[in-house]
């Protein structure tokens, strides 16, 4: 019996010490960025268009959107100049999204291929279309974003001056309308695109590409595995760049926005994707990764994987409660109380951590006694990850959307 406690003991010590290391990569981005946010400041001014003498084509992949594309398309079409395309991927679409992209003005192919499906696909079937005449820079935009004024040539400059991708700030909004459980949805991805990419950019480390508002160099993305099908292709993009050495930079200059899905199945099918594709890139190419970066010394890749190891916030502090409980349970029985320290006090700063978050950028989303519904938020995605243990979801599914304003 007493060996058997000491052997839980150790597993719970182990997976209680796992879970402090993302939470440590945590605390230094938010207090990194709550440093950045005190001592802002001002950036150089975006460039005029007709003053940035590079050539830049916007790639828009979209499936079905021909609701909202217009919106996005409009707001692009003012920071192009004449050298400058937009280039519209209508990939697999059943609706008017070709269309109305092309009486708006955008240049438009279109794709079908019923069994490569997803945006990976769509963008390097418009790298091919765009090698016929190949811009010094393309700017991946989702056609379900607006790209704020001024954001296309802050992206452009910092591409060209670094000769690396660049990363907007990438901001999804809850709607009005929209249920509590959507606006904390909303701080966690703040949290996670905002105050975390800000406190790395200010310690000079790089950022994980977010899916959108991307700019990279054409050979750095020519060169790039594009045709697959992982349901978050960006997050496995990013790691693919920074092993070969062109690890992403974040611009938090230039902003780029989208709004979560007012119904309730959309957000399910977002919130399953992105989690169950991050859960899987952790542990699919994690360790991996890393051993690459130590063996080879590549201090931006191994950031980079310090950084995608953060698992998400609900399953993090859900894991770190279960560590908590068993480990009371097994010192209730005689075993060590050391792993439940461990877990106690590593949830105890996760907490303090994202409070701090929350004071330094999200009081405009959620109150504080809001923020404190954020443990029962967790509890409602434990089916979402029972689910994930059954089965993890590996192909691409469409957000449903609705006619929420952006």
């Amino acid at each position: 019996m007493r060996e058997a406690l000491d052997v839980l003991e150790l597993v719970l010590l182990v997976a209680a010490v796992l879970l402090a290391l993302p939470v440590l990569v945590l605390v230094v981005q938010i207090v990194s960025a709550l440093g950045a946010r005190a001592s802002e400041r001002a950036e150089p001014s975006p460039l005029a268009p007709a003053e940035r003498s590079a050539a830049l084509a916007v790639l828009m992949p979209a499936h079905d959107e021909a609701a909202g594309i217009g919106e996005s398309i409009a707001a692009l079409w003012p920071q192009l100049n004449a050298q400058d395309r937009l280039l519209v991927v209508a990939d697999n679409c059943s609706d008017d999204t070709a269309a109305v992209a092309r009486a708006l003005g955008a240049e438009v192919v279109e794709r079908s291929d019923a069994e490569h499906r997803g945006k990976g696909f769509a963008l390097d079937f418009g790298m091919k279309h765009l090698a016929h005449r190949p811009p010094a820079i393309v700017l991946v935009v989702d056609a379900d974003c607006i790209v704020a004024a001024g954001a296309v040539d802050l992206l452009a400059r910092r591409c060209l001056d670094a000769g690396r991708p660049v990363q907007a700030l990438y901001l999804m909004r809850a709607p009005e309308a929209a249920a509590l459980k959507t606006r904390v949805a909303e701080f966690a991805w703040l949290v996670k695109n905002q105050v975390r990419a800000l406190g790395s950019h200010r310690l000079g480390l790089p950022c994980q590409l977010m899916g959108s508002g991307m700019a990279f160099p054409w050979e750095v993305l020519r060169d790039a595995p594009l045709a697959s099908g992982h349901i978050v292709e960006d997050l496995q993009l990013g790691l693919d760049l920074a092993a070969v050495g062109a690890a992403p930079v974040f611009c938090p200059r230039a902003l780029v926005t989208s709004t979560f899905p007012l119904a309730t199945a959309g957000l399910a099918t977002q919130r399953t994707r992105w989690e169950h594709g991050h859960l899987g890139v952790i542990a699919s190419m994690g360790p991996r990764l890393l051993w690459q970066a130590v063996r080879r010394r590549q201090g931006a890749l191994a950031a980079m994987v310090l950084d995608v190891g953060v698992p998400p916030m609900a399953a993090l502090l859900l894991a770190l409660s279960i560590v908590v409980v068993m480990s009371a349970a097994l010192a209730a029985l005689g075993a060590a109380a050391t792993a439940l320290l461990v877990a106690s006090v590593t949830i105890v700063v996760l907490v303090l951590a994202l409070v701090a978050a929350w004071n330094g950028f999200g009081r405009g989303i959620v109150t504080f006694a809001e923020l404190a519904t954020a443990p029962a938020y967790a509890i409602g995605k434990i089916p979402m990850y029972v689910r994930m243990a059954r089965k993890r979801q590996t192909e691409w599914v469409r957000t449903q959307r609705d006619d929420a304003k952006r």
